[in-house]
């Protein structure tokens, strides 16, 4: 039997919830695809964290994947995105303290303002947290992961209109929690309120 044939009948399992075809997932690509992942973060532990991830992914959103090439090719490029996703965010929080370390250490404004940014930081993690599933994935991977909503259409197997109106939901919620501190910061958050 081919490689793709057991793949085939390893996704059937899979889309059945199988633990044993899940286990021969695992056991398949898990140690490869670490490898991979090694390459890209350079970060032993991180490697496996973000491999267990996509593959604890993979089980719980079995039923609703859309594999357009092999199996092997969507873990990898699974992993890949997740390993630059990770990269992305690490080097933005790396530029963020960089940041406010090199500023005007001593002007009590600007650490002013700082505090207030990430109190409203908080407070809008919080109102995201606090929204249906669906919404909240759509609007994460919009805001926070860069996806077009034509991409997460496709990856999530939705209009791109459904995905346009749960954003527009999620901002109408975000505005409506956040009213009072617009006022002051809405230029620091633009870019997740715009």
């Amino acid at each position: 039997m081919r490689k793709e044939e057991n793949d085939a009948e390893l996704l059937k399992g899979i889309a059945q919830g199988d633990e044993l075809a899940y286990k021969e997932l695992f056991l398949r690509y898990y140690a490869q695809l670490v490898v991979f992942a090694r390459k890209v973060v350079n970060d032993d532990d991180l490697a496996r964290e973000l491999v267990q991830d996509v593959i604890v992914v993979f089980y719980e959103k079995r039923k609703e994947i859309k594999i357009h090439s092999s199996l092997k090719a969507h873990l990898y490029q699974s992993v890949r995105n997740r390993c630059l996703n990770q990269i992305k965010h690490s080097q933005i929080r790396r530029d963020h303290h960089a940041n406010i370390y090199q500023t005007k250490k001593n002007d009590e404004a600007y650490v002013e303002d700082k505090l207030q940014e990430t109190e409203l930081e908080q407070r809008i993690l919080a109102v995201i947290q606090t929204l249906p599933a669906q919404c909240k994935r759509i609007f994460e991977m919009s805001r926070f992961d860069g996806t077009t909503n034509q991409e997460i259409a496709d990856k999530l197997d939705l209009s791109k209109r459904t995905v346009e109106t749960q954003i527009s939901k999620a901002l109408k919620v975000l505005r409506v929690q956040l009213a009072g501190y617009l006022d002051v910061l809405a230029l620091v958050f633009y870019w997740i309120l715009k």
